[in-house]
């Protein structure tokens, strides 16, 4: 809005266009090139925004992946992505950077962040409420490390600056990805 000191009214059904019911959204668990992966079982949330990027690069893709990016909850394209991550511990994204800012709130258990890979990896652990912060061109990742609720899922949200944001695995994320696609296609066929 051009003159957003204009004050304006909108009615209840303009505005109930921008709520999201965390009970009526609709999560996706696959679209990543990490997806398939047995340690990046995950489910994401688009609630707002997350148009599709525009790349032609396989590595990189939206944040959410294909599928979560095609059903965001609350369509807006202001300038900031809001979703929610929900897994088991152990389970989270691999190593991956975005064109933009990232941040993290853990909801509910223990989430790991890491950020940087090899010898120079560094991390923290992020307890419900606690904030971190990715700026631009730093490879992060997350994981749930509530351990002692193994069967449990616990949720992050993610908040992830600009319009069609776009994330990219690093070349050591791609890697893994390919390996196991390459292992998995190899595979014998059971017999039923």
């Amino acid at each position: 809005m051009k003159d957003w000191r204009r004050i304006r009214n909108w009615t209840r059904e303009e505005m109930m266009k921008r709520v999201a019911r965390f009970k009526k959204l609709k999560g996706s668990d696959g679209g990543l090139p990490d997806s398939p992966l047995p340690e990046c079982k995950r489910k994401l949330y688009a609630v707002i925004g997350f148009q599709p990027p525009m790349s032609d690069n396989a590595a990189t893709t939206s944040p959410v992946g294909a599928d979560a990016s095609s059903m965001p909850a609350i369509a807006i394209a202001e300038g900031f992505n809001l979703g929610y991550c929900k897994a088991r511990p152990g389970k989270g994204p691999l190593m991956h950077n975005h064109d933009t800012n990232e941040t993290f709130i853990a909801m509910t258990g223990r989430w790991r962040c890491e950020w940087n890979e090899g010898e120079a990896m560094e991390s923290v652990d992020l307890d419900p409420y606690d904030v971190i912060s990715f700026p631009v061109g730093v490879a992060r990742r997350f994981m749930n490390v509530t351990y002692d609720e193994p069967g449990k899922e616990h949720l992050l949200m993610f908040i992830i600056g600009g319009n069609q944001p776009q994330a990219e695995f690093t070349p050591a994320a791609m890697q893994r990805c390919e390996a196991f696609a390459a292992k998995s296609s190899v595979r014998p066929k059971r017999r039923a």
